[in-house]
């Protein structure tokens, strides 16, 4: 019988990352469940044996602080039986980008790209190594829409869909499977936290439907995943366009609408 990777899930006590950790424990995967809540940790690892007989380890961490962030770090890039990272620990914004304060930027940008850029890091040689793993980044579709007026956090979101572009460029043919999922507003406590009331949003998913989504993207090894979108065709166009202006832009002569004219 084939041991099946243990499952590693950042922000895992509530919202996306609860709802990861019960479908991967439903699979049979051993998972290490990190969250800054120990209480709702061990309160969802006791639950998860109980209903599935997995074993669970509970690694609480606030991703923010540097020897907290290192500490799962150490996980990754030393335990073996980790095949899967689920890197969902994420923050909001509320407010337009004047009403930032260079302190809540600053956590934003901390944890939606930095930690997840350097536990993506810790897990990716040693996956690259055995020539095999998945990780998985949850981004957003506000990564595609500036227009929706989350500057900071759509920007932090369209890091994560370009690094996971990126990487799974260069980690796919040695093996690691990586995939980034956009979702669309969902049914979390990510906007409780941020000021935002849910209910004033116009369309908002259920997570278990989102995350359901997502784990089909996975299993057909998608790059990426739009949970909403129901016309694929329009993103495959939006990323053939993008490929081919490739290359329109590498040219050693500025284009002839820059030309200064003496």
């Amino acid at each position: 019988m084939t041991l099946l990777p243990t499952t590693l899930i950042t922000g895992a006590s509530s919202g996306i990352g609860a709802t990861y950790a019960e479908r991967f424990a439903g699979r049979g995967h051993g998972l290490v469940l990190v969250a800054r809540d120990n209480a709702r940790l061990e309160a969802l690892a006791a639950r998860l044996r109980q209903e599935t007989g997995v074993a669970i380890d509970v690694l609480p961490a606030d991703l923010t602080q540097h020897d907290e962030l290192a500490t799962v770090e150490a996980r990754l890039r030393d335990d073996a039986t980790i095949g899967i990272l689920i890197n969902n620990a994420g923050v909001a914004q509320s407010g337009g980008f004047t009403d930032q304060s260079t302190d809540s930027i600053e956590r934003l940008i901390t944890l939606n790209t930095t930690a997840l850029t350097r536990l993506a890091a810790a897990a990716a040689p040693r996956m690259a190594k055995a020539g095999e793993g998945a990780i998985v980044n949850i981004g957003s579709v506000v990564s595609l829409a500036p227009e929706l007026g989350m500057s900071v956090y759509g920007a932090t979101k369209a890091f994560v869909l370009f690094l996971s572009q990126g990487m799974s460029l260069e980690l796919g043919p040695k093996g690691v499977y990586v995939q980034a999922v956009l979702p669309a507003a969902t049914r979390t406590e990510i906007w409780e936290r941020s000021g935002i009331d849910v209910d004033t949003l116009p369309e908002v998913m259920d997570v278990g439907e989102m995350v359901d989504a997502a784990l089909v993207g996975f299993d057909r090894r998608e790059s990426v995943t739009i949970p909403p979108l129901h016309v694929a065709t329009r993103w495959d166009t939006l990323d053939a366009t993008r490929q081919a202006l490739l290359g329109d832009i590498r040219q050693a002569q500025v284009a002839e609408r820059y030309r200064v004219t003496v």
